[in-house]
């Protein structure tokens, strides 16, 4: 299972149709891409695309991002195939869509065993079905192999026959089911696309509400998106500098056996040493993953 402290700031969807979409991936700073063989993928095009999605994990090139692909459910017509040529490609994650069950983790893991996938390839879930958040709890504990909890929002309000709106009050309780239940097994958990691609200031709002609620990141439909998700997502440099005077003075306070510090005013505690540390591991692997990008 992937720890937490890999960055999933900002995770795009890159439909497996489009081969020069595979293509630019290589060389853009996204955290994470989801090699989309699902919604992004007409009926007519879903084995063409899971060829180029194979060929194009295989190729490498991406550095070290992590390359999610996202099968159709396997009650579909392409599920099964899909996952039969994906489980042994090199790919980071299978991205299973509308899991709203224990046992849809189960039968998908026992299928990429079957299919030969590694032991180090990651399940993830698409959230996105009404059943879906009232069973998220069963769905984060189902697997030692589930990294992360990947949000979709679309379909959501649509099932809810809701509104999309700037505040998204129609699906705050969605979320924070579905935030609870991937802290409370330790997983990722990674918010809903915005998709007004002409209103960047309303997706810099929703990255702040996503931040501020405690999601990793956020997963975007465009590359023009990368950057500011970066930023909201990512600790800043004072963050990364006053957790590292957090942590240094909580630990010379252990030394003069004190468990609560004051640091420029503030009270610490083992809880604030215990986030700063996160912050800092964060910052040390988004500092890999651009090193080892460029």
């Amino acid at each position: 299972m992937a720890t937490l402290s890999r960055p999933r700031r900002s995770v795009l969807y890159m439909p497996g149709s489009n081969a020069r979409a595979l293509e630019k991936g290589r060389g853009l700073p996204a955290d994470a891409l989801i090699l989309d063989l699902e919604d992004a993928v007409a009926p007519d095009a879903k084995a063409m695309a899971r060829q180029q999605i194979v060929e194009a994990v295989k190729a490498g090139g991406y550095g070290g991002r992590e390359l999610i692909v996202r099968i159709n459910g396997l009650d579909s017509p392409w599920g099964h195939d899909d996952l039969t040529a994906v489980a042994t490609c090199g790919a980071d994650a299978i991205l299973l869509p509308k899991v709203e069950s224990a046992a849809m983790v189960h039968d998908l893991e026992m299928q990429m065993v079957g299919a030969g996938a590694p032991d180090g390839m990651d399940i993830m879930c698409m959230m996105e079905t009404p059943l879906g958040m009232l069973h998220a709890e069963q769905v984060a504990g189902a697997s030692k192999r589930l990294s992360c909890l990947v949000m979709g929002t679309s379909d959501l309000v649509k099932d809810l026959q809701a509104s999309h709106t700037d505040a998204r009050l129609p699906v705050l309780t969605s979320l924070g089911l579905c935030l609870l239940a991937a802290r409370a097994f330790g997983l990722s958990i990674v918010d809903g696309v915005h998709l007004d691609l002409g209103d960047d200031q309303g997706f810099a709002e929703a990255c702040d509400q996503g931040k501020e609620l405690g999601f990793d990141g956020k997963t975007l439909i465009h590359p023009k998106t990368v950057a500011k998700a970066n930023q909201v997502f990512g600790p800043s440099a004072e963050e990364v500098a006053f957790s590292n005077q957090i942590i240094a003075a909580h630990a010379a306070a252990e030394k003069e056996g004190k468990g609560v510090i004051l640091l420029d005013g503030k009270l610490i505690e083992n809880l604030h040493v215990e986030n700063a540390k996160r912050l800092v591991t964060l910052d040390a692997a988004i500092k890999a993953l651009d090193a080892g990008a460029k």
